[in-house]
């Protein structure tokens, strides 16, 4: 089968950072499902393992973790679903990527993909939903509620709305919460996206947060979903955040005084969406949100996040992803799609 792979972790501008081969088609057992890959999304992640995770034995590594295509063979295990099913998920960090032809993953982080949408927005989609659900349901524990009852006292600061895991994020906070949800941007294709997406103020991350959130005059901030840069905006959630409030993160600081936050009494959560796979706890949970959140596309109260579609799945356009998401520039989801 076609694949995209490095036995290297290189600079993505090196020739041999991702290249086109050939693997042989994995069979399916257990729990596993084997999906013939339709389309794919990137996201950071890929980036990052490239970068910091060289393969060993001199084996090719595949990237990729998210995915739609179909079931065309299924384990001895498998419960949930049927060859021929059109599914969608993100996967697992331990085990080969998406980037390929065919793709084993266990079915209970798979959820059925949404029939509204095409391959390529639902490929946008996965990691980062589970992510942003994770974030917001389990980490800060904001409140489901139903639009009639609009009570809320719950201010929502995310800081990087307009990338993947926020385009998601502010949706999700914006059709099942009533708290208050401000994103930050610091472009005005970005600030647009944002309020687009159902955010009810935006503010400019590269100018100091706190005095143009106290200028809202809407109340202090109860929850905090950092998505990028925490380390420099840390002691700003410090100062915004009501006591007792709630921090979560998904990047990775480099340093950070978690004992600042002891004075507020505030709560710091980091979010790891491949926890649940990589040891084995709950996993079926991801393809119950997952499930979830296809019902509420179908229902036409999400969005595919869907912002660059950059071809077919090969070496080529996957390097232009990477480099883009490294820059750091990107709005929403990129996606490739076909072999």
């Amino acid at each position: 089968m076609k694949a995209i792979g490095y036995k290297k972790s290189l600079p993505i501008t090196d020739d041999q950072s991702l290249v086109d081969i050939e693997l042989a088609k994995p069979t399916a057992e257990g729990h596993d499902l084997l999906v013939k890959i339709n389309a794919i999304a990137v996201n950071p992640v890929d980036w990052k393992v490239r970068q910091w995770m060289a393969p060993e034995n001199d084996e090719y590594k595949v990237l990729g973790w998210d995915a739609v295509g179909e079931v065309v063979a299924v384990g001895d295990k498998v419960s949930h679903f049927n060859i021929g099913d059109e599914v969608y998920y993100a996967g697992d960090l331990t085990r080969q990527g998406a980037n390929a032809e065919f793709q084993l993953v266990d079915e209970r982080i798979v959820g059925k993909k949404p029939s509204s949408l095409s391959s390529a927005e639902a490929a946008a989609l996965p990691l980062t939903a589970i992510t942003a659900w994770e974030l917001l349901f389990e980490h800060l524990q904001i409140k489901q509620q139903s639009s009639e009852d609009k009570s809320s006292d719950e201010v929502l600061l995310v800081v990087g709305a307009a990338g993947g895991v926020g385009s998601i994020l502010v949706q999700l906070a914006s059709q099942l919460t009533n708290a208050t949800i401000i994103g930050t941007a610091s472009r005005q294709s970005s600030s647009d996206w944002v309020t687009a997406l159902g955010a009810d103020y935006v503010v400019d991350h590269s100018k100091p947060l706190s005095p143009q959130i106290e200028a809202l005059n809407i109340g202090q901030v109860t929850h905090v979903a950092s998505l990028n840069a925490t380390d420099a905006y840390f002691d700003a959630y410090i100062d915004l955040l009501k006591p007792f409030g709630k921090i979560a993160l998904i990047d990775d600081p480099k340093v950070i005084d978690i004992s600042k936050i002891k004075m507020k009494a505030l709560s710091f959560h980091w979010e790891f969406m491949f926890a649940r796979s990589m040891f084995s706890s709950d996993m079926q949970a991801q393809g119950d949100l997952l499930n979830a959140l296809s019902d509420l596309i179908d229902e036409g109260k999400i969005k595919t996040t869907l912002s660059k579609n950059l071809g077919r799945i090969n070496a080529e356009n996957l390097k232009a992803a990477h480099a883009e998401l490294e820059a750091g520039k990107a709005i929403g989801k990129i996606v490739l799609e076909g072999f």
